[in-house]
């Protein structure tokens, strides 16, 4: 019998691909001095929406859980992971300040209508459908670390310095983590066949806002300059 997270893995390599080609877009990017700041932005804006999506999360499968049993099963998951991502979107901040950027820059900016499509469904979906939905919104922002290898390769590229880039080398050994919990509840959770559609409709939303999030800054014309630039 199929997992619930062999289903959704499968699910997710439909789009992977052209997410994980965006990526590398912009890693490959000649501009990449330029385009790194506002990609730092860009994850700001979207990393600032993690634990509020939670307690949201959270607070609906509250208000479900005397007749849902998935939703009962979900608080603990979403609670214990609250206190995981508190403070990441200040990490983006030290790594503006790190390279030479205003750290205010983010939260001074009106986010880009690819991150409010990425988010927002999410509060959609919780609300009104099913908190179980942003399983498959995390599926994506952590099922896929970036290799350790990454951070060495862009100092050499930008010469940034390693403070810089403090989210993303956290984050290669934090998501792994994070990944194998997350398929751990996605198969102990009491899920109908229902929810489990919901999760991979979610994943796949996901993929392509992120996609277009990531496309909208490779069309950025900058509006920060580093130290190093």
């Amino acid at each position: 019998m199929t997992r619930h997270s062999q289903a959704l893995r499968a699910k997710t390599g439909l789009l992977l691909p052209q997410l994980m080609a965006t990526t590398r877009r912009l890693w490959n990017s000649p501009r990449l001095n330029e385009l790194y700041p506002e990609y730092l932005c860009m994850l700001h804006s979207s990393i600032r929406s993690t634990v509020p999506l939670m307690e949201r999360a959270v607070a609906r499968c509250r208000e479900l859980a005397d007749d849902d049993p998935v939703a009962q099963a979900l608080v603990p998951y979403f609670t214990r992971h609250i206190r995981e991502e508190q403070g990441h979107d200040e990490w983006l901040r030290q790594d503006l300040a790190a390279i030479g950027c205003d750290p205010d820059e983010p939260l001074r900016r009106l986010p880009t209508a690819s991150v409010a499509n990425l988010v927002g469904a999410q509060y959609y979906w919780i609300q009104h459908y099913h908190p179980a939905c942003l399983l498959g919104h995390i599926a994506v922002l952590e099922g896929n670390p970036p290799s350790t290898e990454l951070v060495p390769e862009l100092m050499r590229r930008t010469g940034f310095p390693r403070t810089g880039f403090r989210t993303l080398e956290r984050h290669a050994a934090l998501d792994i983590k994070h990944r194998d919990e997350l398929m751990r509840t996605l198969d102990e959770a009491p899920l109908t066949p229902e929810l489990v559609t919901a999760i991979g409709l979610s994943a796949l939303h996901s993929i392509d806002a992120a996609n277009n999030a990531l496309a909208t800054v490779l069309d950025a014309h900058p509006a920060m300059t580093t130290a190093n630039a």
